[in-house]
């Protein structure tokens, strides 16, 4: 095996970019870290990526407008939507926030996820007691992957 050390990369055109199709740390787990903005701390890359996310409409169609390892949403009931994930959870112990749309601008709207399991979570929507279909509806999801 070959090894490759330098002190600084600049292509042709002086720009220091690489394009590569992906990147591995050399610890057991490939951990890498990031140097943060203020140069003194870091960041571990693979904690502090988001794991799901979806934009979707919560009406009667479910359309997806954007969506990064989402499988398909199920639509519960009004108000209430399951979102399934590509690449599964390494356990339930995830962070999940979860916004929805006021349909009537409400101050009495809530949302909040109902369960959480290791292949998909469960959320609902609600204005002053009612739960509601939203046209806009976002979830994120951060944790460890399976």
């Amino acid at each position: 095996m070959s090894t490759i050390k330098v002190d600084t990369y600049l292509t042709r055109g002086g720009a220091s970019e690489i394009a590569i199709d992906k990147l591995k740390g050399v610890t057991a787990a490939g951990s890498m870290l990031v140097v943060g903005e203020g140069g003194t701390t870091t960041t571990n890359l693979q904690q502090g990526l988001a794991k799901m996310w979806i934009h979707f409409d919560g009406t009667s169609s479910q359309a997806v407008g954007d969506s990064f390892n989402h499988a398909s949403i199920t639509d519960d009931g009004v108000g209430l939507y399951t979102v399934v994930f590509t690449n599964n959870m390494v356990n339930d112990d995830y962070s999940v926030q979860y916004t929805a749309k006021a349909v009537n601008n409400s101050n009495g709207s809530a949302t909040y996820v109902q369960t959480f399991a290791t292949s998909s979570c469960s959320s609902k929507h609600f204005e002053n007691g009612t739960n509601r279909d939203s046209t806009e509806n976002t979830m994120t999801l951060n944790g460890d992957l399976a």
